[in-house]
Order: structure tokens, then sequence, then C-alpha cells
């Protein structure tokens, strides 16, 4: 195999060593689905980011993104620190937006002034709904802590994940996913990923807490999901859970595994489409050279 250089970042972090770890190997083209697949499961990072040539192709640069078990045809955290690493180390001068050629189509990033960069995700396709019951036994909740003025639902922007509004932050910290169930529910539907939220924050200045569970991925618990909570944007457009045909927030993830992460929310109703937009910081904290 060629030499192929490699970065490390920490996506939605609040710092160095928090956010969701990437890797993202760069020109690849030449290297099989197969073994982009085993470099992904060697990393074990939520997913593993393959740009496969420095050179743009109708206006974007064509990326892989792969979880340690699967390729994925869009993910939010491998977006942003994707576009980072091609505007530092490609296109190496400012931007205002970078392109990105994914199995969902061609996804903006933008660049804010403030060192967060911004994905606007495709709108939002809203699925079925799920018993309130089965869900609450699939997590190891009392069905009394999920919040039923909100349905259970299947939200997908390019990635389906079923959205679960809770009570409290007490539930949400005490929420153990069933494998057999989670297992059981997702086989034969789009969802594979649960995202479960509350109004109590981490900290003070943010809006949400939320957990993220995708094991049918390989990934028991994730510390950022910008595809998540972009469907969670939409959902809280679409069901007015603030009371409002748009928002501007801020949400805390990953405060039960040690990662604690920050994502930013902007989502709102234009016509009949529902616009949104994921944003967050991306740090480098290490490169090299696969050999």
């Amino acid at each position: 195999m060629a030499h192929h250089r490699f970065h490390i970042l920490d996506v939605f972090a609040v710092g160095k060593y928090s956010g969701n770890q990437l890797a993202v190997v760069r020109q690849a083209a030449d290297l099989t689905g197969d073994t982009m697949q085993a470099i992904a499961a060697e990393t074990h990072f939520s997913e593993t980011t393959f740009i496969l040539s420095d050179q743009p192709r109708d206006g974007g640069y064509d990326v892989r993104i792969f979880t340690p078990k699967e390729e994925l045809p869009f993910a939010g955290h491998p977006t942003l620190g994707t576009a980072f690493i091609i505007q530092k180390e490609i296109i190496r001068r400012q931007v205002d937006e970078v392109r990105l050629n994914l199995g969902v189509g061609q996804i903006p990033v933008t660049f804010a002034g403030d060192d967060v960069l911004w994905m606007k995700q495709i709108p939002p396709a809203f699925g079925m709904t799920f018993d309130s019951n089965i869900i609450a036994r699939m997590l190891n909740l009392d069905p009394a802590d999920i919040d039923d003025r909100f349905p259970i639902q299947d939200v997908s922007t390019g990635m389906s994940c079923i959205m679960v509004p809770l009570k409290s932050l007490g539930a949400l910290k005490k929420a153990r996913v069933d494998r057999e169930r989670y297992f059981d529910l997702v086989k034969d539907i789009p969802a594979k990923a649960i995202l479960i939220f509350c109004p109590e924050p981490y900290r003070p200045e943010n809006n949400l807490s939320v957990r993220v569970f995708v094991d049918y991925y390989g990934i028991p618990e994730d510390p950022a999901t910008g595809s998540a909570n972009g469907c969670l944007a939409g959902y809280l457009v679409h069901h007015g859970y603030f009371g409002k045909n748009a928002i501007d927030i801020r949400v805390d993830q990953g405060y039960e595994i040690g990662r604690p992460s920050l994502l930013l929310l902007k989502a709102e109703q234009a016509g009949r489409e529902i616009i949104i937009r994921v944003g967050g910081r991306v740090i480098p904290v290490a490169k090299g050279e696969l050999t």
C-alpha cells in the first residue's frame, strides 16, 4: 500500500481531547473499500473518512465515511472534520465554503469567524412512530420518564435516527440500552441510531442534553453525533418543542462517557421545508502517515 497521510481531530470539541474523535486519510483513491473498512476498524473511532483526491470534482471533494463495521452515506462530525482538513491542508487558504461529495449528495460546510464550522443538512423526512412502553423497556427506563407530549419518531436527514424525548436529566443519565431489545427493534427498519434528549443541560448556558446509541455500527454510545442532532433539530421545529418554528440552540452530549461535546443547532421552517444547520469546533490532535 502506498503511503497515505492521515490526521486525527476532535470534532464538536469543548477543548482538546473532548468531542468526537475522527481520523481523516488523504489521497485514498487507490484504496479498496475493504482496505478502508479495515483501517476504520483499526482506528476504531466512531468514523474514519477517506478523501479520495486533493482535486475537486463538480465543485466538491469526493469523500467516503466508514464506521468500524460499515460504510455510511452521511455522518455529521466526519463531514465537519473532513472539511476542516480540506481547507487547512489541501486548499491552504481562507475560504467561505467547502463542499463534500458524499453518498447522500453534495454537502456544503461553511466557516464562521468564531472558529465554528457549519454544515447544511438535507431537509428532514419524518417516518414511523414507536410505542413508548417498548422504547422504555429497551432503555431500561420507566414509561413515565418519557415526555409523552411529543412522539418517539424516526427522522432522517440522510441517516435515520429515532428521537426519544425524556423529561429529565436524571432519566437521561440512567438510560441503559438492552442490546437484545435494541437489535430486535432495528433489524427491519432504516433507523439504527437512538437519540434520547431532555430539556436539562449539563451547562447552564446550553439548552438540551443528548445521548446517542448506535451499537449496530459498532458504537455503543457516540460522544457527539452531527447527523442525529440534525434530525433532532428538524424534529424540534416540526413538533414545536420550543413553541416556535425556528431554533438556535446549544446541545450537550458525551458527558456520560467522558467526552464532553457541544453541538450548535439552527433550524427554521421555510415554506414546506425545514432548513437545518449543525455547527461546532474542530481541534487537530495528531497527524502521521499510514505505512
